[in-house]
């Protein structure tokens, strides 16, 4: 039965992440013939896009009655994305460098929107007030993000968006006119259909799986996803930033990880949060809220410096091993 369960966690945490690419791929494509700007598709895809495993699997642990995968979920999710993939794409590029409009913008509304998400939690749960205050709060920075667009930031969305589907290929690099509709055709809308139905069983199977292994292995469903969970949903944002980091392009492999890290907070825990209060388990709140403070208060050191050196990756991977093994009592 165990075998079972894990095969089922395996298949479902695959669906997810292949149903948001194909979500993605098809609605990046749409948005794009139906004119809407480059840079209006591709702030909504860094931050919508990479996320939707951790958002379709929060909202299915809810109606289920786990509302305690929602937090750890969110929680495990950023600290992979900074210490796991920033790690990584350090060690790989051997040095990042932090571009200025990370600095004046990502780096503040990261710190703004993570402080505001560790005086949610204090209290170890979520209400429906908090929730909607954090989904304003994404709204505020949504808006912000679009108002405060310059040609840097188009540069750099375009890039994200090449590079995350090599085949929408009529993206602008400078002005959002530069470029040419793509057209729409039958395989679009199927990817999209495709994607949804992936990402809903994808999400349903990995809820059950989870509790089961929770009740299987003894270990507490937010242990499980808080760490597994957490790793396979956040495989979109490996993919991307490593690549990046590849093609040496430092503001692609961070900014990836800030549009993601926000979303995740404000709206991965925020809207399930609309539908039943979220609790907080002791482990999540013990070890992975310390964690989460210590990981970002890090990220934005290191980018306030404008320098990720490849020993700082490795230190962000050390950091994250004995982050596992204290969740797991191996020391």
């Amino acid at each position: 039965m165990l075998i079972f369960w894990i095969i089922v966690f395996i298949v479902s945490l695959v669906a997810l992440v292949k149903g948001s690419d194909w979500l993605i791929a098809g609605a990046e494509k749409i948005g794009l013939s139906f004119g809407l700007s480059p840079f209006i598709v591709g702030v909504t895809i860094i931050g919508f896009g990479t996320s939707f495993p951790e958002l379709i699997s929060s909202l299915v642990a809810v109606f289920k009655g786990a509302t305690e995968v929602v937090a750890a979920n969110a929680i495990g999710s950023n600290i992979a994305n900074i210490l796991l993939i920033v790690g990584l794409s350090a060690i790989i590029s051997r040095r990042i460098v932090v571009t200025k409009s990370l600095i004046d913008i990502d780096l503040p509304l990261l710190a703004t929107s993570t402080v505001l998400f560790l005086g949610v939690v204090w209290d170890k749960q979520i209400t429906f007030g908090e929730s909607l205050l954090m989904l304003i709060a994404y709204a505020v920075y949504l808006l912000y993000t679009v108002l405060h667009k310059d040609t840097g930031d188009m540069k750099y969305v375009s890039e994200l968006l090449l590079l995350r589907q090599e085949g929408v290929g009529h993206i602008a690099t400078h002005k959002d006119e530069e470029f040419v509709r793509p057209k729409i055709t039958a395989k679009d809308f199927i990817f999209v259909i495709i994607g949804i139905i992936s990402l809903i069983i994808g999400a349903k199977y990995l809820v059950d799986a989870l509790l089961n292994l929770s009740a299987l292995l003894h270990i507490a469903t937010g242990v499980i996803a808080i760490t597994a969970v957490a790793i396979g949903t956040s495989l979109p944002e490996l993919l991307v930033s490593v690549k990046a980091a590849l093609l040496k392009k430092s503001e692609i492999a961070l900014g990836n990880i800030f549009g993601s890290n926000v979303f995740n907070l404000l709206v991965v825990v925020g809207l399930p949060g609309l539908f039943s209060t979220l609790t907080v388990d002791s482990q999540t709140f013990t070890i992975g809220v310390p964690t989460l403070a210590l990981a970002t208060f890090l990220f934005i050191i290191s980018g306030i410096s404008r320098r990720i050196h490849v020993w700082e990756g490795t230190f962000f991977i050390a950091i994250y091993v004995l982050f596992i093994a204290k969740l797991f009592n191996w020391f």
